[in-house]
């Protein structure tokens, strides 16, 4: 029998792909923000990085911007 649940920690942890597609982002572009240490914050366990649902969302929220129409 295969265990379908997950914790919370595992769903909120995204590989490089996933984040990316997020972003609407090529791979190379997250790689390269790190390379950089621009945003989002990444998270090193052991080769792997993984990035948290809520850095990724973070990202997003910071980077909208809010324009009042001209009357």
């Amino acid at each position: 029998m295969v265990n379908t649940k997950t914790s919370k920690s595992e769903e909120a942890l995204l590989n490089e792909h996933q984040a990316a597609e997020l972003l609407n982002v090529s791979v190379q572009t997250m790689r390269r923000r790190r390379l950089f240490r621009q945003p989002p914050e990444w998270v090193k366990i052991g080769s792997s990085v993984r990035y948290r649902r809520e850095s990724i969302q973070r990202l997003i929220q910071n980077g909208e911007q809010h324009v009042e129409a001209a009357n």
